[in-house]
């Protein structure tokens, strides 16, 4: 298990508190698979948060000391049922993330947020261009007006 120091606890937790949690834990507590999937987040993101559901506090600060010690992971905080934890990325990941960086990616097959946000603006765009073709006269609000005959 990895030990902080006050001042990197203290960074960390602020990093953390617009977090949402990542991994849940229930019922059925520590898991391999849930074990697998805070090593696989842990990974990816470095500080997570991980809800723990239907355990008391000293259940709770068990599971935050085996997790911790089975991923080689550091407790930056318990608060209510929210643990936060810490890892630095492993090597042997981020050498292959960095050689999938360094290949280009083709825009259309991108699967990053600013390949999603650029393709939302380019059909808000389209969107708003077919729309301004139209004429006024076709437009749902003109009809609901009606033309100003009384009845």
């Amino acid at each position: 298990m990895i030990e902080l120091t006050p001042a990197q606890r203290r960074e960390l937790r602020a990093k953390a508190h617009h977090l949402n949690p990542v991994v849940t834990i229930a019922g059925n507590g520590l898991t391999p698979s849930v074990l697998a999937e805070v090593e696989r987040s842990l990974q990816v993101h470095e500080l997570i948060k991980v809800r723990v559901q239907g355990a008391e506090r000293d259940v709770r600060e068990s599971l935050m000391q085996d997790l911790c010690g089975a991923l080689d992971a550091a407790a930056v905080q318990h608060i209510g049922n929210i643990l936060v934890v810490w890892r630095q990325r492993r090597e042997e990941e981020k050498s292959a993330t960095e050689n999938t960086a360094s290949r280009p990616a083709k825009a259309a097959t991108a699967k990053s947020a600013a390949a999603f946000a650029a393709a939302a603006r380019r059909a808000a765009l389209a969107k708003a261009s077919a729309e301004s073709r139209r004429s006024p006269a076709r437009t749902p609000s003109a009809r609901v007006r009606g033309s100003g005959r009384g009845r």
